[in-house]
Order: structure tokens, then sequence, then C-alpha cells
């Protein structure tokens, strides 16, 4: 079964092309392909496709994530993956927030309307999922489409961990701390239980773009650094993370009083940007910092502040850990932040080895714990796709 799974930034899209056989461990990558800079200048956003270990790339104007589907469905046809559109079997996503509906859903109207209630908590995920689900309906309309909402793998998370303290009729209407990435954390603990299985108690650090860290135990998820939205937890590229709510008395005179607009910069001029004023791009402000620019400095020194916190909270809820697992764009590939982070965890047993740290290559699976180490530390290049791709298999059979 060719099973295209979707997933979809505010300004990117990424997709792996299946054939699935039900059977765990037997599953082919087709294709996989990119883009991103989705709705920038005309000719800046940037595509890619890779069939057969070859990778065909260029730049063009991608308008919106129509354009990008358009775009990768005509490549996955020239190049011979498919061919036609109509080859392609199902389609799963990794979709974000839907409020009262988790798990993985075959997508209709309800599916839909429920993910537009929630899109004033989740901005930047969920209008571009549903206006993907919608184009993909409309190019393809006898495909069946499933939606893997990151929420699923959070259920286990203890009642105690998931609300807020707030008048209660608020909880009992879905306000209360949810959970995200849960394709991305449950990657890891099915990894981990294949590689590490005695090693029970673990600590899933996700950060790229969008960040966050997950304690997991005996494979499943008892907390997790985002709350109700994706806004939350550590603080992201142009996100602003953990917040007091009190502090929009101050900021509304600043916005004059548009509480819209307030909630539009903290998500959008926030993270890494916000402090920085440089990029919402690590890389870019790492480089500024290194220039001795102080705010760029202050942004990653906060990152990793943050980042530390959530280990040590963690720390905490799991009774220690026996691994440390870093994954996604800035986990897998700063070996400088992989130390920071580790650095002071001593006295958990947590002890990192730089040489072998400075040497993991990002894209491989590398232990990177000292001898001395009582905790494993690893970096772990996640398969969100290969979760979603095995959740949609399953809902439609």
């Amino acid at each position: 079964m060719k099973i295209l799974v979707a997933n979809l930034g505010s300004t990117s899209f990424k997709y792996k092309l299946y054939e699935m056989t039900g059977v765990r461990g037997e599953e082919i990558v087709l294709a996989v392909g990119a883009a991103d800079r989705i709705g920038a200048q005309a000719g800046e956003s940037s595509w890619e496709i890779e069939v057969d270990g070859k990778t065909t790339e260029g730049s063009c104007g991608l308008a919106d994530h129509a354009a990008a589907i358009a775009l990768h469905t005509e490549q996955l046809i020239s190049h011979g993956v498919i061919e036609s559109a109509e080859a392609i079997e199902a389609i799963g996503f990794k979709a974000v927030h839907g409020g009262p509906i988790s798990g993985a859903v075959v997508v209709d109207d309800q599916v839909l309307a429920t993910m537009e209630d929630f899109s004033d908590v989740a901005p930047a995920h969920n209008p571009p999922y549903i206006a993907a689900m919608k184009s993909f309906g409309e190019k393809l309309p006898g495909v069946p489409q499933v939606a893997a909402f990151e929420t699923a793998f959070h259920q286990t998370i203890p009642e105690s961990r998931r609300v807020y303290a707030i008048p209660f009729e608020w909880t009992e209407k879905g306000v209360k701390k949810y959970g995200f990435h849960g394709a991305s954390h449950r990657y890891i603990a099915t990894r981990m239980g294949e590689i590490a299985p005695d090693q029970k108690r673990v600590i899933s650090l996700h950060l790229g773009g969008s960040c966050s860290i997950c304690a997991i135990e005996d494979g499943k998820s008892v907390a997790n650094s985002f709350g109700m939205t994706a806004q939350s937890g550590v603080f992201h590229n142009n996100r602003v993370g953990d917040f007091d709510a009190f502090a929009l008395l101050k900021i509304l005179p600043m916005c004059d009083g548009n509480l819209e607009l307030a909630f539009k910069r903290l998500g959008k001029e926030g993270g890494l940007l916000g402090i920085s004023g440089v990029s919402a791009d690590l890389r870019d402000v790492k480089q500024a910092a290194s220039e001795g620019n102080a705010r760029a400095k202050l942004a990653v020194d906060a990152f990793i502040e943050t980042c530390r916190h959530y280990v040590g909270a963690y720390l905490a809820v799991l009774g220690g850990a026996d691994a440390i697992v870093f994954t996604g764009g800035i986990g897998q590939y700063n070996a400088d932040l992989r130390e920071a982070i580790c650095d002071r965890l001593g006295f958990a047993g947590i002890e990192i080895d730089r040489d072998k740290n400075s040497q993991a290559p990002g894209k491989a699976e590398s232990n990177i714990e000292s001898s001395a180490s009582q905790t494993s530390i690893r970096v772990l290049p996640t398969n969100e796709e290969l979760i979603v791709g095995r959740q949609t298999y399953d809902a439609l059979h």
C-alpha cells in the first residue's frame, strides 16, 4: 500500500512516500521530498526530492502549501515513482491539535471542523494542515486521509501533570496540557525499546525549529514540556515558550490594547528571534554570538537553560534517567549545545564524552556518554514519518 506521509510546518512541507506491508520493519521508502520557505518572495522557495539515493533540487516560487503539494506530485510522476497521482493509496498527516480528538483518525468533515475550532491555539499548524487536507481532497478525491494527532502519545501522562490550577469548569471544557511532538517521542520510545530495552527511563529532547522535552517510562509518555498549545514549554525558533500570562497586562499597552496582535507577536516574534533580534534560525544566532553579538549569545544561553530546566524536572519525575536522547535538527547537529545541556548534571550520573560528542555524525545513531557516566547519552535521528505511516496503515485496516 503506497502511503504518502506529510509533515507540515508553517513555511515547510516534508514527506516520505512509503510502500507499507503492515509488517513492522519491512516498510520501504520510495521517495523523500521537502519544500522550504513556502510563501517567501518569488524564486526563494527551495525544494528537493530523493529517489533511489539520488537527490534533485531547485528553487522556485511556492505561494502556499497547495503549490508545494502540486510540485512534488509532479516530481514523483516525472521520476517514475508513481504513474499518476491516483497511485497514492492513502495520505497520512502528522497532525497537531485536534482537541478532544486524539489518536489516528480518518479525516472527515467533523475532524476538519474540530481542527478549525482549535486553530486559535494552534495558529502555526492547524491552518496549513487543514489547507493541505482540503487540497489533497480536491486533487485525489478518492484517496483516504488519516490525521495522526501528536497528542495521542501523551494520553498516558497522569492527570495531575495535565491540569492547570484554573477554575475547574475551564478544565472540563478542555483547557489543559495536551503535549505534542508525539510522533517523534513515540519513535524514540519505540527505538529505545529495540536497541536498549533495559533502559526504561528515557528523557527525549526533540530540539529543532519547534522544541519539546518528554519523560518516557516503560515506553510511555509521563510528562511533556508542551502545555495546552505548541507555543509553550521550551522556547522555539520564533515562539515564546513558557510565559507568565499576567505579563500581558504590561504588553497590551505596547500593542495598542490589541490582544490579537500581542499573541501574534508572541507566536511569531518570540523565541530565538525575539531574544537575539538576529534570526529565528539557531545557526544564524550562533554565528552572530561568535561575532560578539551580546543578544545572540543571550539567546543561546537562555535556550540551554530552559532545556536543562526540563531535564532536571524530568529527572525528578522519573527518579533518575537511564538514557538522555537528543533528536531533531538542533539536537542532532549541535555538539556544543548537547555538551552545555549535560553540563553540571554529573550529580545525576550524566557525563558526556567530549570527543565522542564532537564526532557524532548527526545523521546516524551515536552513543556519546563517557565511560564513567551512569546514564546513556544518545543521538538518535527521529523518524516521525515512519510512525505516522504505521498509524495510517493501522487506521485503515
